[in-house]
Order: structure tokens, then sequence, then C-alpha cells
């Protein structure tokens, strides 16, 4: 089961903050096809939010095709977001985590080595046009 976290100042409203992770938690295999997400009632005991707020993100996330609500039994996961699962990967996540270790031992904080993370990954994807994300231009 996902557990969530919401950082309070990053600047990302709280309902996408959940969003972001049930996606994540997706995307690497962490939840699959008919895994139930907590209760409403269980993130808020867990993270201090109003139950709207969770409400709205998993009203998100059934819009997207990713979740289902069942009245009175609970939010289940649908489907994937990717035929590879990435997590599964451990030379890929060894040579990740290799760099992020470097780049804190040169003295880069967690937001530095998100910048540049992100930069980077935005860079190869401007640069592969045929692995752009659906959306973007």
């Amino acid at each position: 089961m996902i557990e969530f976290r919401l950082d309070r100042r990053s600047g990302v409203s709280p309902y996408l903050q959940l969003v972001h992770q049930v996606r994540q938690a997706i995307r690497l295999g962490h939840l699959h096809p008919g895994d139930q997400l907590p209760t409403a009632r269980e993130v808020v005991e867990q993270v201090v939010i109003n139950p709207n707020t969770v409400h709205k993100a998993y009203r998100e996330l059934e819009r997207d095709g990713l979740v289902e609500a069942r009245p009175g039994v609970g939010t289940f996961v649908l489907s994937s977001l990717s035929a590879r699962q990435p997590a599964q990967d451990p030379a890929l996540r060894s040579r990740l985590a290799d760099w992020v270790a470097a780049a804190v031992q040169s003295g880069l904080d967690e937001d530095d080595v998100r910048a540049v993370f992100d930069a980077v990954v935005r860079d190869a994807f401007e640069k592969a046009p045929e692995r752009r994300r659906p959306g973007v231009a």
C-alpha cells in the first residue's frame, strides 16, 4: 500500500502531490491493477489533510482512467503507466543512485539534485522527439 507524504513548502498543491505520488507508484510498479488505494479517512489521518483534497485527487486519477471508485468498497488501480517497469531495472537504478550519491557528495542539496536531473531529462527528451511525453510540443 502507498504511504503518502506532503511537502508543504513545495508550492505544489496537496491534491496534486497525492496525484503525482499515485502516478509515480503506478509507473514504478509499486501499485498494480487491482491494488486498493488507502481510503480518504486513512489518508487524512496519515498526512493531516482535508478529506475533500483527497477526494479531489482521487477524482482526477479516476478521470485519467488510472483508478476506479467502487462505492462502499474503495478506490482501485485500473491500469499501469509504463509497458516497462523502470523499478525492475537494477542496473539503471544503480547508475542513477551512484549519480545522486556523487551529486550529494559534491555538495548539492535535494533541490539542486532535482533541478539538475529535471534539466537533463528535459534536454534529453527535446533532443529525441520520438520519445517526447504526450502533450508536450
